[in-house]
């Protein structure tokens, strides 16, 4: 049997600030370093953290308020499609300035008219002109699978994005859980496939609540639910993927957050949140993963 690769250096552990938002920057900086992370992964998009329009002003604030309490931006998401779209530039460009390594694309969308290898084929443009973009700042680009119908449910349809692309500008960013949802026992074939252009993953966890012809997804704390996080920590340390991690919030008490009493906000989500990191840790640790 050939050995496991060396581990890489530490990844570090960012929180999804998606369900924080109604806190400040230093607020969402000071619960996620009680709480253990080692970075906030912000959402510099429409509605987010940081809105496109004035992120020359508030992504320096947000990443100052993160670096104050000891925690890094390493990745961030945005809703970017297109090198052409007025906000990308300037977004990207303000980002690199800040040390920010991956960022996330937004989502793309199949065209019924085109079909879906059509489509794939209309969409690789904006990827290679995000590429080369990218490759300028020293950025890296990524799309995240998600469960569904849109591009990147199946997986393979990513890998027909990036296929010809870089894996240093552009990528995937995996996200187990939902390549669970999707691939029920073969989601370790798709992430063979695309394993090279994973540079940022993220975590989170669910469980089936099922009735005879349906069954429907719930969010769940991190090993409470069906994903076989050993056996996905034992792909990533046999196919050597690293780099920084996003953990995703999203079940109560984060989800409807602003439906949740004020004064009982932070000492919820600062507990859970202890609970997901730990859990994390203890599982990355057990497969010889720092």
């Amino acid at each position: 049997t050939s050995a496991l690769p060396p581990a890489g250096p530490p990844a570090v552990i960012h929180a999804f600030a998606k369900p924080l938002q109604i806190f400040s920057y230093a607020d969402t900086a000071a619960l996620c370093a009680e709480a253990g992370f080692g970075g906030i992964d912000f959402a510099v998009r429409p509605a987010g953290h940081v809105e496109p329009e004035k992120v020359r002003e508030d992504l320096p604030r947000a990443v100052e308020a993160a670096q104050k309490a000891g925690l890094k931006v390493e990745m961030i998401t945005t809703a970017i499609l297109s090198a052409r779209d007025p906000h990308t530039e300037p977004l990207l460009r303000t980002a690199a300035k800040l040390g920010v390594k991956y960022y996330r694309f937004g989502n793309l969308h199949y065209d019924e008219q085109l079909g879906i290898m059509g489509s794939l084929q209309q969409h690789k443009a904006a990827v290679r002109e995000l590429e080369a973009l990218n490759q300028s700042l020293g950025l890296h680009g990524c799309f995240q699978n998600h469960a569904g119908v849109r591009v990147g449910g199946p997986i393979w349809d990513l890998y027909e994005l990036v296929k010809d692309t870089d894996p240093r500008w552009v990528g995937i960013q995996y996200d187990v859980r939902h390549a669970t949802v999707e691939g029920g026992l073969s989601w370790p074939v798709a992430l063979k496939l695309v394993a090279r252009w994973v540079r940022c993953t993220d975590v989170k966890d669910f469980k089936w609540d099922q009735v005879p012809g349906k069954a429907t997804v719930h969010n769940v704390p991190i090993g409470e639910g069906v994903v076989n996080f050993d056996g996905y920590c034992q792909l990533v340390r046999e196919l050597g993927i690293g780099g920084p991690i996003s953990v995703h919030l999203e079940y109560p008490p984060f989800e409807r957050a602003p439906e949740v009493p004020a004064a009982q906000r932070r000492p919820l989500f600062l507990a859970a949140m202890k609970k997901d990191l730990q859990a994390v840790r203890s599982i990355r640790a057990k497969h010889g993963l720092s």
